[in-house]
């Protein structure tokens, strides 16, 4: 018997596929569990429109992140941040900083965690960092760090 999985099956498939399982299966422990439904012609078809639906969201999805990729190549973020006599900051600029930064400066919302600092910015200067924005699309941040 044909089924739509509704949702992810260990051993069968993920949500949305469609596959053969035997009648007993999908009677007995599939179908009433909510887990499937059996594949008629108009579920077939809600499925396939289900399914180009969420292509078409998730090719929107990589333009967005790409345009906001590229408009960061241009611009530069300035984090203020205090320091002793030698330049040495007290603490550290974060990556949470940095995200506030840019939203406020150039109204860019980019979350904290997708900020990617291999080392924590301690002193003044200028940094190249890397925001990994999602679907293989990485941003490069320029960052500067000023003196308060």
């Amino acid at each position: 018997m044909k089924v739509i999985l509704l949702q992810d099956v260990k051993g069968q498939g993920k949500k949305g596929d469609i596959v053969d399982v035997s009648d007993g299966y999908a009677r007995n422990f599939l179908i009433p569990r909510k887990l499937a439904t059996e594949a008629t012609s108009e579920a077939l078809n809600a499925a396939r429109q289900r399914k180009k639906a969420e292509a078409l969201a998730e090719q929107r999805e990589r333009e967005r992140l790409a345009e906001i990729a590229e408009s960061l190549k241009s611009k530069v973020i300035r984090v203020k941040a205090k320091a002793g006599a030698n330049g040495k900051l007290f603490g550290s600029v974060t990556s949470k900083e940095i995200s506030e930064e840019l939203k406020n400066q150039h109204g860019i919302d980019i979350d904290k965690r997708k900020i990617v600092l291999e080392e924590p910015i301690k002193q003044y200067g200028s940094y190249q960092l890397t925001a990994k924005l999602g679907y293989d699309i990485n941003a490069i941040l320029m960052v500067l760090v000023t003196e308060e």
